[in-house]
C-alpha cells in the first residue's frame, strides 16, 4: 500500500518534513539517503506484462533483489497492489535462473522457453523518513523523496521525474492518510498519474501490447464450412495466447480455468470440422489433447483447493488446523500437476505444434480436403446431429444412473453448444438462447461431476493415506466426502429442470433451422 505523488520541488518538500517533526500524532525522523539501481526486464513478447506484472531486479547497499509487483490497484485513491520480492546473488537477469524462490519460480513459469530482455535503468536518489506513533517505535510507514532518472539499458538518460512515495509499513492505514492528505495540502502535491514503469517505457518508446489477434474471425451466412472453421480457429487461438500467461503464473484458477476452455475450443473445431480444414492443422489435434489433460489434471487441484476452502469456512478453528495437512498434501500435489504442465507447455513439440497452428491460420497451406461446401448447410446439419445424441443420452438418464452417465451427456452437450457458438451469429437470438440453456445445463452436470471426482480423490487417499494426515484429518476427509455426495446429490436433482428449458429452445432454433437451411444428407461421421 502506497501513495505516490508527483512533485516539481523536493527542496520545498523536504523543508517542510524537517520543519513538521510531528504531524497528527505521527513522528516523522530522518533517515539515510539511498542510490538505488534497478532494472527492468520481460520477455520478447510481453509476458510478465501480459500477466499482471511488473519485473524489476535492484540494487541497494550492495544488495539484489528481484521484484514482481502488480501492474493493478485496486484502488484509485493509493497504489494497492501485490508485491513478491526476494533476494537474488547478483542484479544479472541469469540469476533468475537459479532462483527457486517466489519471483524466480513465477518468472520461470510465464516466461517459459523466452529469455529475458533489459527494457531500461532506474537510477534514484531516495530520502526517507520513518513514520511513527509518538508512544510507539515500530515503524507505521515510510515517506522517500525519490530523485529517478531513466536511461536506456547501458545508455543515455531519456527522462528524469521527481515522486514523494509513502508507503504503509503495516495494516493500519488510517494514520498514514492522514498524513497524506496534510502532504498534499501543504506542499501542493498531486497523485502521480503514471507508475515509474509506465514513465520509464514510455521515455525509451516502448509500448507493451497484447498477443495479435489473428484475423479474420467474423463469421457470416455467406461463408463457406472451411472458412467458419478458420474463423473460429483463429478466435480461439487468440484467446489463447491472452490467457496463457496468467495460466502459467498460476495465481489466478480462472486464467488456468480459461486458457482450458480455448483449447477446448480449438480441439473441437479441429475434431467438427476436420473433413474441411488443411489436413496439416487437424494433424496437431493429438498434441493438443496431450496438452488439455495436462491443464485438466491441474484445473481438477484448483477446483478441489478452492471447494475445500469454502468447507473450511463452515469448521471451527480447531478443525481448520486438523484439515491443514490435507491442504497441504493438495497444494503439493498441484504443485506436481502444475511442473507437469509447464513442462509440457515448454516442450519442443508442444511450442513446434502451436507455431504451425498460427502459421497455417495466417497462410492456410489449402489442402483441405472438401472444401467449399456452405457453411449453412453443413453446420445445420451438424447442429441436428449433434442435438440428437444429447437427447438420446439425456433421455436414457434416471435419477439412479451412475455418475458416468451424466458425463457422458455432458460431453454430449459441450460438443454441441461448442458448434452451435462457432455460428451462433449467424442464427441469432435463437441459436444465443440455446447456447445459454446448454451452458447452464452444462454447469449443473459440471457441479456433480467434479463432486464426484473430489469425492473419488478422498476415498483414494483414505484407503492409502499419505504420511503426514493423522486421524482427525482422515475424520474430516470423511465429512468433506459426505459434503460433496450432498452437493452432487441437489445438483442430479436440478437436472431435469434445465434439460426441459434446453429441450424449450430447441424447438424455437429447429424453427429457424428449417426457415434458413433445408435439410440436407447426412454428414460424414465426426467421430467421438
Amino acid at each position: 500500500m502506497e501513495w505516490q505523488l508527483a512533485s516539481t520541488d523536493l527542496a520545498s518538500v523536504r523543508r517542510w518534513l524537517d520543519d513538521h517533526g510531528t504531524i497528527d500524532g505521527l513522528v516523522l525522523e530522518p533517515r539515510s539517503t539511498l542510490k538505488i539501481f534497478d532494472t527492468y526486464f520481460d520477455t520478447d513478447d510481453w509476458r510478465i506484462h501480459r500477466a499482471g506484472f511488473a519485473l524489476r531486479i535492484r540494487s541497494e547497499d550492495g544488495k539484489s533483489e528481484a521484484t514482481l509487483k502488480s501492474l493493478r490497484s485496486g484502488s484509485a485513491e493509493m497504489a494497492d497492489r501485490r508485491e513478491l520480492s526476494e533476494t537474488l546473488e547478483s542484479t544479472q537477469s541469469e540469476s533468475i535462473a537459479r532462483s527457486t524462490g517466489p519471483v524466480g519460480m513465477r518468472v520461470h513459469a510465464v516466461s517459459g522457453p523466452h529469455p529475458l530482455q533489459p527494457l531500461f535503468e532506474v537510477h534514484t536518489s531516495r530520502q526517507r523518513y520513518a513514520v511513527h506513533a509518538a508512544n510507539d517505535e515500530t515503524p507505521l510507514g515510510e515517506i522517500a523523496l525519490d530523485e529517478t532518472v531513466i536511461s536506456r539499458p547501458h545508455g543515455q538518460p531519456q527522462t528524469s521525474l521527481q515522486r514523494v512515495e509513502v508507503e504503509a509499513l503495516t495494516g493500519a492505514h488510517e494514520p498514514l492518510q492522514t498524513l497524506v492528505k496534510a502532504l498534499r495540502s501543504g506542499c501542493s502535491l498531486e497523485s502521480a498519474s503514471d507508475s515509474k514503469f509506465s514513465q520509464g517505457l514510455k521515455s525509451v518508446g516502448l509500448a507493451p501490447a497484447p498477443p495479435p489477434e489473428l484475423a479474420p474471425t467474423a463469421v457470416n451466412a455467406s461463408m463457406r464450412i472451411d472458412e467458419v472453421g478458420l474463423a473460429n480457429l483463429r478466435r480461439y487461438l487468440s484467446a489463447w495466447d491472452l490467457h496463457e500467461p496468467g495460466a502459467r503464473l498460476g495465481d489466478d484458477p480462472e486464467e488456468l480455468h480459461d486458457l482450458r476452455v480455448a483449447g477446448r475450443r480449438l480441439d473441437a473445431i479441429l475434431r467438427q470440422f476436420r473433413t474441411y480444414l488443411p489436413a496439416s492443422l487437424v494433424r496437431i489435434r493429438p498434441t493438443l489433447k496431450k496438452v488439455l489433460r495436462a491443464l485438466g489434471a491441474a484445473r481438477d487441484l484448483d477446483v478441489a483447493l478452492l471447494e475445500l476452502d469454502a468447507f473450511n469456512g463452515e469448521l471451527s478453528e480447531a478443525d481448520q488446523a486438523n484439515l491443514e495437512p490435507l491442504k497441504q498434501h493438495l497444494r503439493s500435489e498441484r504443485a506436481r500437476a502444475r511442473a507437469k504442465m509447464l513442462s509440457l507447455l515448454d516442450s519442443s513439440a508442444v511450442q513446434k505444434g502451436l507455431d504451425k497452428l498460427r502459421l497455417g491460420l495466417t497462410q492456410p497451406s489449402g489442402d483441405a480436403e472438401a472444401p467449399g461446401a456452405p457453411a449453412l448447410e453443413v453446420v445445420s446439419e451438424l447442429i441436428r446431429t449433434r442435438y440428437k445424441k444429447v437427447r438420446k443420452g439425456a433421455n436414457g438418464l434416471t435419477p439412479d444412473s451412475p455418475t458416468e452417465s451424466y458425463h457422458a451427456v455432458r460431453g454430449r452437450v459441450k460438443k454441441l453448444r461448442y458448434v452451435l457458438e462457432s455460428v451462433s451469429v449467424i442464427f441469432g437470438k435463437p441459436a444465443n438462447g440455446m447456447v445459454r440453456s446448454l451452458r447452464r445445463w452444462q454447469e449443473k452436470l459440471g457441479v456433480q461431476q467434479d463432486a464426484d471426482v473430489a469425492g473419488r480423490r478422498l476415498q483414494a487417499l483414505a484407503a492409502v493415506p499419505p504420511k503426514g494426515l493423522p486421524p482427525e484429518t482422515l475424520f474430516l476427509m470423511g465429512r468433506l466426502a459426505a459434503h460433496y455426495a450432498d452437493r452432487a446429490s441437489k445438483a442430479r436433482k436440478r437436472h431435469p429442470r434445465a434439460y426441459r428449458k434446453v429441450r424449450g429452445r430447441w424447438k424455437t432454433l429447429k424453427s429457424k433451422l428449417e426457415e434458413i437451411t433445408p435439410r440436407v444428407s447426412p454428414l460424414p461421421s465426426s467421430g467421438p
